[in-house]
């Protein structure tokens, strides 16, 4: 019943209405920020009549405090972790605002943990607003991947957006119409969705933007050495496994989605072009001594680790210095096996492995803590931004050296990088 709905998430913001705070222009008296606050109450006052929220309740949460360069705070983290629908005001300005891009990571991680341990559904807890209208090429991908059709608010609306209606008197009918249509939809996907809460972030330095920067590279890697239905070893519980290694699942059944997919939704909300592959078949093109074609991540299946051909890939890859790809080695923490057999398969990844520890981005095992789904996310971030750091000094181009020079190139030289 929606009055049970309402009951439950009476405690937690209905929408967080994520904004580009516009400077003050020398001439111009007062905040020009006061349309977008005139914006949020609309909304709130709509949502109130909609719902059976009480009086008191939290209806949305619109930062006004936090000036560009200013830092992250608490109350800021909280509603993020805790609001039930994000509304990004599209502008020209938002797309270049790293606040703006880590606001709209830390919440779309909620998402993909949604899709991780629910059913896939193609409806999102992500409701674009236009504030001013942003030609496409102006979008990043995380936006454009969003299936949203602005001209259901109106064709007004979605010419001129919400400033537009706004400051252009005669389309205060278009205005009225076009905010009730936006809480109606917020309403509408509170209810449908459901998202649970997140985990509250306060390092906010230490967050990427969802939007990217010019300095990352074009796509990554991720890649998957696991064993298929046909060749489990003895013992093995066939739960976590499918007809393929991308099907492996080892956070069965707390994720409903092979790991592969859940990975590769992780790394594309940092705003990489992700290619999936088995490692076995692109070993030759991920191995390649030369300059690496992106950076990757390689999910491992420590039970694979027994098989010969699966060592010599693992010799293959640590014999050369190759930072440029993380490994990550889950172990579910419900994955119960014997406590020998698990200490078997631990020496034997830190022996095969081990090697890699010297080398910046290393391998994650699970003495490192990858025993939830949400303690994976935590390793792959930084795994992500290991290979990305590594990648980038690896794939910078440089002029020869003169006639008789030493030809390694400066990252060979570098203090610190291993050699």
């Amino acid at each position: 019943m929606p009055g049970d709905a309402d009951g439950s998430k009476r405690n937690r913001p209905y929408f967080f209405l994520s904004y580009a705070h516009t400077p003050q222009y020398e001439a111009e008296a007062g905040d020009p920020n006061i349309w977008v606050k005139k914006l949020y109450d609309s909304l709130c006052s709509h949502i109130m009549e909609m719902t059976e929220l009480p009086k008191g309740a939290r209806v949305g949460f619109l930062d006004q405090g936090i000036e560009v360069g200013s830092r992250w705070t608490d109350e800021l983290s909280e509603n993020l972790a805790r609001c039930q629908v994000f509304v990004p005001l599209y502008s020209p300005r938002y797309f270049i605002s790293e606040q703006c891009g880590r606001e709209w990571w830390a919440f779309h991680q909620r998402e993909i943990h949604r899709r991780a341990r629910q059913v896939e559904s193609r409806e999102s807890a992500i409701i674009p607003a236009l504030w001013v209208p942003v030609e496409l090429a102006q979008l990043p991908p995380i936006a454009k991947d969003l299936q949203f059709h602005h001209s259901d608010f109106g064709e007004d609306y979605a010419t001129e957006g919400f400033y537009g209606l706004i400051k252009l008197s005669y389309l205060n009918e278009q205005y009225e119409r076009a905010v009730y249509r936006l809480a109606q939809r917020i309403v509408r996907v509170s209810r449908a969705i459901g998202l649970e809460e997140g985990p509250i972030h306060q390092d906010y330095e230490l967050l990427p933007s969802a939007f990217g920067d010019k300095a990352h590279p074009p796509g990554f890697d991720v890649t998957v050495i696991a064993h298929c239905l046909s060749d489990l070893p003895a013992g093995r519980m066939r739960d976590y496994y499918g007809d393929t290694p991308a099907d492996w699942n080892p956070f069965h059944p707390t994720s409903s989605r092979p790991l592969v997919k859940h990975a590769a939704d992780l790394v594309q909300s940092m705003n990489y072009r992700v290619t999936i592959s088995d490692f076995e078949t692109e070993a030759d093109r991920l191995l390649t001594t030369d300059r690496p074609t992106a950076p990757a991540l390689l999910l491992l299946d420590r039970w694979t680790l027994e098989s010969p051909r699966v060592q010599k890939l693992m010799a293959q890859l640590s014999r050369h210095p190759r930072p440029w790809i993380s490994v990550l080695v889950p172990q579910f923490r419900d994955d119960l096996i014997p406590p020998e057999r698990d200490q078997q398969l631990l020496g034997l990844t830190d022996r095969i492995l081990g090697a890699r520890k010297v080398v910046g981005s290393g391998y994650r095992s699970p003495n490192n803590g990858i025993r939830t789904l949400e303690a994976f996310s935590v390793e792959l971030h930084k795994s992500v931004s290991q290979a990305v750091m590594y990648y980038q000094a690896r794939a910078e181009t440089f002029p020869p050296p003169p006639e008789g020079q030493p030809k390694d190139p400066p990252w060979r030289s570098r203090p610190g990088y291993p050699g």
